[in-house]
């Protein structure tokens, strides 16, 4: 994992203080705003940062979006994607 840090599923993410998720009605699509930047969203990483509230483990998170996404490979992406998000500090 380039630049991403052990994800344990027993980590209950949530979003740092200083990031809020955002949806973008003219682009139609979820952000990252963070002090002096901002941050596109592509594909679902919108709907598994609002997972991410610090109530859900990563487990929880992953199982959720398995049973939305049946067949989707979020087992094996989920964690290294939140993993990079947590090594940015944009997730704690």
């Amino acid at each position: 994992m380039t630049g991403a840090q052990e994800v344990n599923s027993a980590w209950r993410p949530a979003l740092s203080r200083s990031v809020i998720l955002r949806h973008d009605r003219v682009r139609d699509t979820d952000l990252l705003v963070l002090p002096e930047r901002v941050v596109v969203l592509r594909g679902s990483a919108g709907s598994v940062l609002r997972l991410c509230d610090g109530a859900n483990d990563v487990g929880a998170i992953v199982a959720t979006l398995a049973a939305q996404h049946p067949g989707a490979p979020v087992a094996d992406e989920v964690p290294v994607f939140l993993g990079r998000l947590r090594a940015e500090g944009w997730l704690t």
